[in-house]
Parts: C-alpha cells; sequence; structure tokens
C-alpha cells in the first residue's frame, strides 16, 4: 500500500500542476476538473495508482502485438437552452463518424503529419457506435434529448444529472456517455479518466465543437469534432501531450518532451525542451492545437488505450457490452426491398415487400437535410405522399406492425422529385448568338431546352476587376451540353459529359469583355423542365480538375466526382467516377482497421466511369473506397450490411 500512495502522490502531483502558460484557448477543464475529484474522493489515487501500474505491466509485454479491434457503444445525451444547442442527428452522426476516423487513422488530413512523424502514427484499433440498444433491453437511437433552463453548464458534473437540469448517466460499464451542452467561461470540454465514479464517468463537450470535417459545428477553430478526440482520448487514460507541466511527462514514451501547450497552428518544427531534431508533436490530438491542425495518436498512446481493454483493465467490461447489437423483435420481419415510383414534383409512391404476419405499417419520411421525419401508416405495403418539395431529396424508412409487436424500422432509402417546370424565364427567342439573352452572374437562372431543335444563347461580362469564370449547368432533366464563346465567336471551351451529370467550365486569366454561351441538348435531348445555369465572375482563380496550365487551373475534383451505390449494400455496389482525363483509376477498399480488401486498377475515360466491386465474402461494417488518379485522390464511405 506504501508504493501505491507513494505513486499516486506523483501522480497527483504531476496532474495538479498547470503553469499560466499552458493556458489557452482551447480551454480543456479535463486536469482541473480531475484534481477536484482527487480532493473529493481520497481512494481515487489509489485506483488510478493501480491503474497505471496495470498500464504500465500491459504496455512492457504487449508492444508490438496486434491488437483486436475494440467497438465502444456510445450514447449523445443532449442537453439544450436554445434551439442553436439542440444539435441535429446528422452532426452527432457526423462527429461519431470523425472520431472513427481518428482512432482509425482514417481521417482525411493525415496525410498533414510530419514526414518525421509518420511512422509513430497509429490506428488505434478502438471504434464507436451508436447504442441500438439501452441499458433495459430496449431499442434505442443513442441520442437522448432534454431542454433545459439552465443557460449554462460548468466542470461541475451539474449536466450529468436530471435532478441538474442534465440527463443521468447510462451504465459506464456498457456505454461511454458522452454530454452535449453549453459550457461557460470558454470552457471546451472535460473528461473523466478511468477511476473515477460509474455516475460521472464520460465525456461532456461544447455543443458548437461537435461536428466533423466535412459537417463543422460553429465554434470558432475549434468546429472539426476534435475536441472529441482529445477529451475521449482522455476518457481512455491519455494525459495532455505536455504532461501539464513545464517540460513534463504524459507517461508515453514516443512523444517528444515539450515545455507547455501549443496554440493555433504552429509550423513545423517547433523545438523547447531540447528536443532539438523534430521538435514538439503539435499535431498531436492531446496538444491544445486548432482542431484543423490536429491529425494523430501515436503507437505509445495507442497501446496505454488498449490496456484498458486487457483482461483485468480498467474498461474491459464495455467489450461485454450488447449495447451496439439490435434488439431483435420476434414474429415480425424488418420490411425490406423500399422502392419509390410516380415521382412529380410534389408526389410520389412509396413500396416495400410486404412482410408476412403484418398487419399494418408505419413509416416516416424527412427532407434529407432535415432533422425530424414525418409519421405516417397504412394497412399496405405502399403509401402516396403529396405535398412534397420540389427538386428535393427525400428520405423514408419502414416499420411492420405484428398484432402487438412491430419490428425495427429499415433502413432509410432515398428518392427525389422533379424540378419545377416553372423557370426564371424563357429567355425566347435566343436560338443564335446574335439573338443571345442577357443574363446576370453570380446568381442562378433556371430555363428550358423545349424541342429537338432548341438552343439557348446567352451573354455576359467581365470586368478588370473579376476577369474569372466559372460556368456550371445542373439540375439536368436530359443530356445537355454547354460551349463557351469570345465575343469574336470563337469557341473558347466546351463540356459534354453524359447523360444528366452536371457540366462545368472554368477559365481563369481571361481577358475582359463580351462572352456568350451556348445550352444544347445532345442528339436533340430536350424536357419540359428546367435546367439550372449559373456564371460565376470573380477576382481569383477558380479551382478546376485540369492541371495543364498552371496559370489558369488549380487541380481540385468537383462536389460528388466519386459517389457509391447502392450505399448502404449487400456487398454488390458500383463505383461511380467523373474524371475529366483518361488516366487509369486506382481503386482500394479498407476495412475499418485500415486494411485493403480490395486492389484493382480501371481504365478511365474521361466523363463519367462505372465500376462494380464485390465484397459480399467480406464482414459486415464500414469500409472506405479510395480512388487516385494522377493527382486526384477521392474518399468515400461504404457500409456493407
Amino acid at each position: 500500500m506504501k508504493v501505491k500512495l507513494l505513486f499516486a502522490s506523483a501522480l497527483i502531483a504531476m496532474l495538479a500542476i498547470v503553469p499560466a502558460s499552458a493556458q489557452d484557448s482551447r480551454n480543456c477543464g479535463t486536469t482541473e476538473y480531475h484534481q477536484h475529484q482527487l480532493d473529493t474522493d481520497p481512494q481515487l489515487a489509489v485506483r488510478m495508482a493501480d491503474i497505471e501500474s496495470f498500464t504500465n505491466n500491459y504496455v512492457s509485454t504487449h508492444t508490438g502485438q496486434e491488437k483486436a479491434i475494440v467497438t465502444i457503444p456510445v450514447v449523445f445525451h443532449v442537453v439544450y437552452n436554445t434551439t442553436a444547442q439542440n444539435i441535429s442527428d446528422a452532426r452527432i452522426l457526423a462527429q461519431l463518424d470523425q472520431l472513427n476516423q481518428d482512432f482509425a487513422r482514417l481521417n482525411a488530413d493525415a496525410g498533414n503529419t510530419p514526414a518525421a512523424f509518420q511512422g509513430l502514427a497509429a490506428n488505434t484499433q478502438i471504434q464507436f457506435c451508436l447504442a441500438q440498444r439501452d441499458p433495459s433491453g430496449n431499442p434505442t437511437t443513442g441520442i437522448e434529448r432534454r431542454q433545459t433552463t439552465v443557460t449554462s453548464f460548468s466542470s461541475n458534473d451539474a449536466v450529468k444529472y436530471n435532478a441538474n437540469g442534465g440527463l443521468n448517466a447510462w451504465n459506464s460499464s456498457q456505454y461511454l456517455n458522452i454530454w452535449s451542452c453549453n459550457l461557460g467561461s470558454g470552457l471546451l470540454g472535460y473528461a473523466q479518466f478511468p477511476g473515477g465514479s460509474a455516475a460521472t464517468d464520460g465525456v461532456v463537450c461544447l455543443f458548437s465543437s461537435i461536428g466533423s470535417l466535412t459537417v463543422p459545428g460553429t465554434a470558432t477553430n475549434y468546429n472539426y469534432g476534435r475536441t472529441m478526440t482529445h477529451e475521449v482520448g482522455h476518457w481512455l487514460n491519455l494525459r495532455h501531450i505536455w504532461g501539464d507541466a513545464n517540460c513534463g511527462s504524459d507517461l508515453v514514451s514516443d512523444t517528444p518532451t515539450q515545455q507547455t501547450s501549443n496554440s493555433g497552428c504552429p509550423a513545423f518544427p517547433r523545438r523547447t525542451c531540447g528536443n532539438t531534431t523534430n521538435g514538439d508533436m503539435f499535431m498531436n490530438y492531446m496538444d491544445y492545437t486548432y482542431d484543423a491542425c490536429m491529425n494523430m495518436f501515436t503507437t505509445g498512446q495507442s497501446a496505454r488505450m488498449a490496456a484498458l481493454f486487457a483482461t483485468g483493465g480498467a474498461r474491459v467490461s464495455l467489450l461485454s457490452s450488447q449495447g451496439c447489437v439490435p434488439v431483435q423483435v420476434s414474429g415480425c420481419g424488418v420490411p425490406s426491398s423500399l422502392t419509390a415510383s410516380n415521382i412529380t414534383t410534389t408526389s410520389a409512391t412509396l413500396g416495400w415487400a410486404a412482410v408476412s404476419g403484418a398487419t399494418a405499417y408505419n413509416l416516416q419520411y424527412k427532407l434529407s437535410s432535415a432533422t425530424s421525419w414525418t409519421p405516417a401508416s397504412t394497412t399496405t405495403n405502399s403509401f402516396a405522399l403529396a405535398g412534397l418539395t420540389a427538386g428535393s431529396a427525400y428520405q423514408f424508412q419502414v416499420q411492420a406492425v405484428c398484432g402487438e409487436t412491430s419490428s425495427n424500422y429499415s433502413a432509410a432509402a432515398t428518392f427525389t422529385t422533379l424540378s419545377n417546370t416553372t423557370c426564371t424565364d424563357t429567355y425566347e427567342s435566343n436560338e443564335t448568338r446574335t439573338t443571345s439573352k442577357v443574363i446576370a452572374t453570380n446568381s442562378n437562372i433556371t430555363a428550358k431546352i423545349g424541342s429537338t431543335t432548341d438552343k439557348d444563347w446567352f451573354r455576359f461580362s467581365t470586368t478588370s476587376s473579376a476577369r474569372n469564370i466559372r460556368v456550371t449547368l445542373d439540375q439536368l432533366p436530359a443530356d445537355y451540353d454547354i460551349r463557351l464563346y469570345n465575343s469574336n465567336g470563337s469557341q473558347l471551351a466546351i463540356s459534354q459529359n453524359s447523360g444528366t451529370t452536371a457540366e462545368s467550365i472554368t477559365r481563369n486569366t481571361t481577358s475582359t469583355g463580351t462572352y456568350y454561351l451556348q445550352v444544347y441538348g445532345y442528339n436533340g435531348a430536350n424536357s419540359a423542365t428546367c435546367y439550372r445555369l449559373r456564371v460565376d465572375v470573380s477576382s481569383s482563380s477558380f479551382k478546376t480538375l485540369s492541371g495543364a496550365d498552371e496559370e489558369e487551373v488549380i487541380d481540385m475534383q468537383p462536389v460528388d466526382a466519386l459517389s457509391l451505390f447502392p450505399n448502404p449494400t449487400n456487398g454488390n455496389f458500383t463505383v461511380s467516377l467523373l474524371s475529366d482525363n483518361e488516366n487509369d483509376a486506382l481503386v482500394r477498399v479498407f476495412d475499418i482497421t485500415g486494411k485493403a480488401v480490395v486492389n484493382t486498377r480501371f481504365a478511365a475515360t474521361k466523363g463519367q466511369n462505372l465500376f462494380n466491386l464485390d465484397l459480399t465474402g467480406n464482414a459486415h461494417g464500414i469500409y472506405f473506397v479510395e480512388v487516385n488518379q494522377g493527382a486526384t485522390r477521392l474518399v468515400k464511405k461504404l457500409i456493407v450490411e
């Protein structure tokens, strides 16, 4: 016991020292919160000493051993006072996805890790799922919400109790509890180290910090979800990388000693405490830099976390949790084969395969961008929707009702209503360049190709302060193309993607003056539905796919250059690649551990390319599809179920 108490005293001293220079706008409250717990619970230091001794023994005896993937059930407790604080399901799902990417070293910015530290960066083999059953064994979404009268919370744990305006923790031996709320005093978040009270175990994050690289939150500089990655790191027994002391220790062997926290986005290398070779590892998730500058855990940090899940580890009970296992409802199958037909601008007919024994069906639908569902019910396996918004994507899912029992809801299916046939203007007659119609720049217009011979001509002007041009033609009801001409009638560029794929022309460093656009249907294509056209002009160069002329263009793929369908899939799926060149496409598929399960090459042509892949022999779960073509790299997530 004497040895344990001596170690505990040293650990307390390390965590209690926070030099004034370490204070930063990131403002993680974990160290101060932990000190308060030590002050109020005399036995906590002993428990943590035991955990540290176990961790040291595990790390020393398991170096280099391959670890099994640990999947942790997560429940989000959303406690909000205002509507803005009631973050959407989409933000929560994006945050969870970012958490999984960061812990699997699949984050899109992993390439920003300096070469000197690339060899230390680790896939931690830890993943997270939204809980699908609650502590009582009932189905759940893994998200619970409560509106509170409390305007802001602190690190006093009030948010973790119903009686104090928050929400009670779920069984912390079976779930990672995450609270989203408004935190005061500039606090971004705080976490409880292993060994603390079960009633308060978990992570608390400022609501505006929750998000991802692709679906950011609203907190300035801390909106890409790295606050949660940082705090979950604490929950998994990681310390701040500077050890909360001047040139202190974070108890990890492969993180360089550094003087204090780093803020902002330092330039590499930043050298302190005599680490003259490569400097501070300021891009580590356990430093204090901006979200956009964090991108790695190390192998040593991964080993510390893994010790928690070894036999006898402080969080090993999570391995037996059923939180990620869906509740099976006996006697009532989940509806499948969802379809949408008879789609118009405002209506659609939904259908699905009949379920044996079902007496009725509940369905819910929403705009894909919405956070709440609209419910409906029927006694047949179809339902007609009306009053929809034109040109909009919708999701729907169905539940079978079998007497007094009901199935789980199906996976969501998606459909898109037709665009409105009422255009901004007919712009007719504009069949020739001499009869072209003037359109405003930097704004959308809608028009029609109404017959097999119809061609729409438009003109616009650039100025010396805005001479760079980007033309976008999308929301296409048929196969339309565009051409760009100068004032003399000479063709400057053409975009001829196949089908209804959007068309785009970018021309930078052009001369000022009048330009002409022609929109036309390929092989006489036409429709009563409008297309959308936009001409943007700017003083700054626009980015494009082509890299042929460095003076005029910069490499970048447009939105949706890569898509996967169906997604989710049963294993067979199609990769759709929109390419502006004929370079071969290298297609690789990685599982959640980072292992490549597919590595193949396809001959790509300019325009849309479709490649079929088959993962039916692989385990269900999350995969990442990577396409490399020339200097372009694209990644999409795929779910196999």
